[in-house]
């Protein structure tokens, strides 16, 4: 019960500013940041109803389409997270102050606020349906990538504001805004890139891999590989440091093996021994 408190807790406060980012920058300032919350915006303006009403209109057709053509999974988490969203946005709208009018301003803020929001959302398995669950949908019915469907409703929605606001600029600024909400909500799940991961090919990978425990004191994982050109067997190696031993990990390599080739990748979120604890995460069937 605990569990299922804490996660509809954490979805709860997702959806609240989530609604309050639409409220306090886009929505005022007509920055139809794409989905059906920009579509929303657009008809907000054109017929006067409440954002959050429409929204609902839409998403209650998409949630039964997505309980047919996806299954049970598009259940209680998604019917909550497209409700409460809907009506926070209307409840709020009144007592929520425009901070400024400034398109740039609008934009930025209210991108991130709403990915903060919409990363807490996925974060504890809550959804708000939305295009992202049309797109699953055409991706089950007719194959489209579900990248793409989500980019071309985008593209759609922000190009329909464009041309009902007769105003270029404010699609160029929802476009802004779509990308600072993407990148936050992608931060917000995985955390920032604290942690850098190293596969190496080297030559001489016990020596680099001594240096690895004994001189940095950091784990490694011998893995087995075959060269695709020589076919040749040889062993690979898998370490991860912090992003403050990144340097000292580099030279220590090039000190041992000069012709080593290296990969380096961010890494989020890195669990373990050395790094974050391990923590259970709270879940409930939706």
């Amino acid at each position: 019960m605990k569990k299922l408190l804490r996660q509809y807790l954490g979805m709860t406060i997702g959806i609240i500013l989530t609604a309050t980012a639409l409220n306090m920058f886009l929505i005022p300032n007509k920055v139809a940041a794409g989905g059906v919350s920009g579509l929303a915006t657009v008809l907000h303006y054109l017929s006067g109803w409440p954002v959050g009403m429409i929204m609902l209109v839409f998403n209650v057709p998409l949630f039964f389409l997505g309980i047919k053509f996806l299954g049970p999974r598009y259940g209680i988490n998604t019917l909550y997270g497209a409700a409460a969203l809907s009506v926070s946005i209307d409840i709020l709208a009144p007592y929520t102050p425009i901070l400024t009018h400034d398109l740039l301003l609008s934009s930025l803020y209210g991108g991130v606020l709403s990915g903060i929001g919409m990363g807490l959302v996925f974060r504890f398995k809550g959804n708000t349906a939305g295009t992202a669950m049309a797109a699953a949908i055409l991706n089950k019915i007719y194959g489209i990538s579900v990248g793409q469907a989500l980019l071309a409703a985008d593209f759609l929605v922000v190009a329909f504001a464009g041309l009902i606001f007769k105003s270029p600029e404010l699609a160029l600024y929802a476009t802004i805004s779509i990308f600072v909400t993407a990148q936050i909500i992608d931060l917000v799940q995985e955390g920032p890139s604290t942690s850098k991961a190293f596969l190496i090919m080297t030559d001489k990978p016990k020596e680099v891999a001594d240096g690895i425990l004994y001189e940095i004191d950091r784990g490694v994982t011998f893995i087995q590989g075959k060269g695709g050109y020589t076919g040749q067997e040889r062993e690979l190696l898998l370490c991860v440091v912090s992003t403050s031993e990144v340097t000292q990990l580099k030279e220590l390599i090039y000190q041992k093996d000069q012709r080593a080739f290296v990969i380096v990748a961010d890494a989020h979120e890195v669990l373990g021994e050395g790094f974050t604890a391990v923590k259970p995460v709270s879940s409930v069937k939706s």
